[in-house]
């Protein structure tokens, strides 16, 4: 299958469900600026066939029905460019929109190796990526959201950074593309989170991530909220995983609306990330005095 069929799959999705896919291909359109673009286009020259890779990409999905056929369609071609082996993963968090007819027509026309896992009801995202992780079959586990605020496409400068003294490849937000009041939580949470967890890694709030999954069986994750991330990053730290970090581009939302910046959710992830800090600092530091 080449790039035009999977236009034409989307446009397909696109007109049965009536989407707002703006599918551009000039990305400076999508909100970077042309220094932005710069810094991460210095990472072109890496991209290579990696065929000895084998890559689970999955994408959590919660209403994002005018968004994750392109990331899904988009992610197909940017896999058969870099590796051999591949599946694509949907994890539809109990989605009340088009999300799961949208995804049913994906399948239905044969053109993504696409899996499609459901939850009967909302579980979180901390419960949506822990089933992506468990349904995972190949060797490495590549993941971002299904809202289309970052550039799928930009997996491949991630598998290109791939060798045996690397386990987790890191993608960190060249620049917010949100409004200031996401973009002033965001950068708080990233310094308390660092401060707390004393985290080595840049931008733990970057979900452009492609880990090893071998390493990724030795930890359970636990949280169901947003601190899912954070619980991965500090216990993957934690067992000594070797991280390499890589810009990428993120964009506005261009479908819906963030679950996660109501009041209701940030009390959530502060008491989520209180309880994780006692679990994995305190009392990690006291089992280790003794």
């Amino acid at each position: 299958m080449d790039i035009g069929d999977s236009f034409n799959d989307l446009y397909l999705v696109n007109e049965t469900y009536n989407l707002h896919l703006p599918f551009r291909l000039e990305t400076n359109k999508r909100g970077a600026s042309d220094a932005v673009l710069a810094e991460s286009l210095l990472y072109a020259d890496l991209v290579t066939v990696t065929s000895f890779l084998s890559v689970s990409a999955f994408f959590p999905c919660y209403n994002d029905g005018g968004t994750i056929a392109r990331v899904v369609i988009l992610a197909n071609k940017a896999l058969q460019e870099v590796v051999d082996d591949y599946e694509i993963i949907v994890v539809d968090d109990g989605s009340t929109d088009q999300s799961v007819g949208v995804l049913e027509e994906l399948l239905r026309s044969n053109s993504v190796p696409l899996r499609l896992v459901r939850h009967p009801r909302n579980r979180g995202y901390g419960g949506a990526l822990r089933t992506g992780f468990a349904e995972a079959t190949k060797d490495w586990v590549f993941y971002t959201d299904g809202d289309a605020q970052y550039d799928v496409a930009e997996l491949r400068k991630l598998v290109a950074l791939v060798d045996d003294g690397v386990d987790v490849v890191q993608g960190y937000k060249l620049k917010r593309q949100d409004p200031w009041y996401r973009m002033l939580i965001g950068a708080v949470y990233r310094r308390v989170a660092r401060f707390l967890f004393s985290l080595k890694i840049r931008d733990v709030d970057c979900d452009f991530r492609l880990l090893r999954r071998s390493l990724l069986q030795k930890i359970e994750l636990e949280h169901n909220s947003g601190v899912v991330c954070l619980e991965l990053v500090r216990k993957l730290q934690d067992f000594g995983a070797r991280f390499v970090e890589v810009p990428v581009c993120h964009y506005r939302r261009s479908y819906g609306r963030s679950q996660f910046f109501t009041p209701r959710r940030i009390a959530d992830v502060g008491i989520d990330m209180a309880r994780l800090w006692w679990r994995l600092v305190v009392q990690q530091a006291a089992r280790g005095s003794h």
